[in-house]
């Protein structure tokens, strides 16, 4: 799920410099340093001026501003109950301002509060029924809800407004493809590579749908293609050696167990599946130690690998187990 802030962070007397030595008088100015501490990474020193701001007499629309300022910079520190509070001022002394119900409704689902951020988004849609990432976010809130038809429509809507919404694009995937509509979803998230080349997750979520038709090269060079993006990603590791493991690849299939392992040494599936590769290349001793490492880590995978196990103990040698019949 991709969410997109609206981040409404302005300065109200112009983008001018204010240094800590000067002495302040009025919350636009005390607004305006926020800002610049905001924008060096000085969060605790932007909220305090913020906060300074809000305690002075000032226009609503000044108060609103600092407020929803100290919200984006407390969302930011992932206090979002303070962000909420602050959006809600917002919303008290501006009511028809969108942005402030916007923001609100994404510190609502960040804290897990579907309902209330549905509330929100539809109301900032209420206010400007144009605002594409409010459709984008709703559509977000309703798929964790379970209303996978409703976030489709959502994420449509949103690419109404915005035909070059990568995000949209991709989140719309996502959820056919959580659907099993996988042709719709590879269509989706190939909509947002168009749009974003590096959208290293389309790659990953295209290639995993690819997979599920048994498209096993196109998954695999979708896969290629998230790994030069970011190539320190164990899932995508993972991912690759079952589309290999599905072509009988199995030595890079342990090439990229093995990768997954020496980047996330919890993954206790990479073991599991490794050792199973190795059994089958005859390579018991090794095969020992990995599922004893994958089943410390965690246990319930022996129920999954029982029947492989019991054929292993069963076979005279390990060409005469079945290949794939750990997956």
């Amino acid at each position: 799920m991709k969410t997109a802030y609206f981040l409404t962070a302005l300065f109200l007397v112009g983008a001018f410099s204010i240094s800590n030595a000067q002495s302040l008088k009025t919350a636009e100015e005390y607004n305006n340093r926020g800002l610049e501490k905001q924008g060096r990474g000085d969060i605790d020193g932007a909220i305090a001026d913020y906060t300074s701001a809000v305690s002075l007499k000032a226009k609503a629309g000044t108060l609103a501003t600092a407020y929803n300022n100290r919200a984006n910079a407390r969302m930011s520190k992932n206090d979002f109950d303070g962000a909420i509070a602050d959006y809600g001022k917002a919303i008290e002394l501006q009511p028809a301002d969108e942005e402030n119900y916007y923001n609100r409704g994404v510190a609502l689902m960040a804290k897990g509060d579907n309902d209330a951020a549905i509330a929100d988004f539809s109301k900032a849609l209420e206010i400007s029924p144009h605002l594409a990432p409010a459709f984008n976010n709703r559509g977000n809130a309703r798929k964790a809800k379970g209303d996978v038809e409703g976030a489709i429509a959502d994420y449509s809507k949103a690419l109404e407004q915005n035909p070059k919404y990568a995000e949209a694009f991709y989140n719309r995937g996502v959820a056919f493809q959580g659907k099993e509509n996988f042709d719709a979803a590879i269509k989706d998230y190939s909509s947002a590579l168009e749009l974003a080349p590096k959208f290293t997750d389309a790659y990953v979520n295209r290639g995993q749908a690819k997979q599920s038709l048994r498209d096993f090269d196109g998954a695999i060079a979708d896969y290629n293609a998230a790994l030069q993006l970011k190539s320190d990603d164990a899932g995508t590791y993972f991912a690759r050696a079952t589309a290999r493991e599905a072509k009988d690849d199995l030595n890079g299939a342990l090439a990229d167990y093995s990768k997954t392992i020496e980047l996330d040494p919890n993954s206790a599936q990479a073991y599991a599946n490794r050792a199973a590769i190795e059994t089958l290349q005859g390579k018991g001793a090794q095969a020992d130690q990995d599922f004893e490492k994958a089943f410390k880590i965690d246990p319930s995978l022996k129920a999954q690998f029982k029947e492989f196990l019991e054929k292993r103990r069963r076979a005279k040698s390990p060409s005469r187990l079945l290949k794939g019949s750990f997956l």
